[in-house]
């Protein structure tokens, strides 16, 4: 049997300060094929819409902030220099494409707030200056290969299924995180500051998100390897439900 094709986003910047590049870090698609899937980049363009209807599974990967005028705000700490107008157009259509064919959805980081955003929820524009307090290292400054701090899972979520434990080790690479829920999701993870680290939708398909970067932690990591392993069974599982309605 084939592998599942799993389509993941990318980021678009400014080569050189001119130069428009698409790209993502090659540890997104190790830890798909590890997780049994094919990964196939979709790059920032219109007709990518197009193309993930070919595919049984959207990887949304970490990266820049979107626009808070993608959530109805002013401007209270976004770092513009990472805001790509491409990319906010292409992931939220992507998102609302899967979510009409009921296909599995997994976000990262950003990949994350992109579907709280799609679906009306809204960011913390930065961290540091509307939760000061916080004695978290949201940004941290170990490799990335380092988990730094532990988010709670919440009992009898599909997180707490995949991951198997109360608490999780991660890494953490963000200065913004989910403000308000979109109705219908519902939290299932936070850090020890009450941040949102995780978010799911009820229901039969595979929607859930992770603020922290489990594609760099799946070599030394269980947790990690089963949210891409459980990612992927989905996806194959869309596939096999598609092709029998054919």
């Amino acid at each position: 049997m084939t592998r599942p094709v799993i389509a993941v986003t990318v980021t678009h910047e400014l080569q050189n300060g001119e130069v428009p590049r698409d790209g993502v870090r090659t540890a997104y698609l190790q830890a798909v094929m590890d997780g049994g899937g094919a990964p196939l980049l979709l790059p920032n363009v219109p007709t990518s819409r197009d193309v993930l209807r070919l595919c049984d599974g959207l990887l949304l990967t970490g990266g820049g902030d979107v626009d808070p005028g993608r959530f109805g705000s002013a401007d209270e700490g976004t770092e513009w220099s990472s805001v790509s107008w491409e990319r906010d157009e292409t992931e939220l259509a992507l998102v609302w494409e899967a979510d009409r064919l009921g296909m599995p959805v997994f976000g990262i980081c950003r990949g994350l707030q992109v579907m709280a955003v799609g679906f009306g929820g809204t960011l913390m524009q930065d961290i540091s200056r509307q939760r000061p307090d916080s004695p978290l290292a949201h940004s941290q400054k170990p490799a990335r290969q380092v988990a730094t701090h532990s988010v709670e899972v919440s009992p009898g979520s599909r997180l707490a299924a995949i991951v198997g434990i109360a608490q999780v080790p991660v890494n953490s690479f963000h200065h913004q995180a989910v403000d308000r829920i979109p109705t219908g999701w519902q939290v299932t993870g936070r850090s020890e500051d009450g941040l949102i680290e995780a978010l799911e939708r009820a229901g039969p398909a595979f929607r859930l998100g992770v603020q922290w970067h489990p594609e760099d932690l799946v070599g030394g990591q269980p947790t990690s390897a089963a949210l891409f392993a459980a990612f992927v069974k989905a996806s194959a599982e869309y596939r096999q439900r598609r092709s029998s309605d054919v």
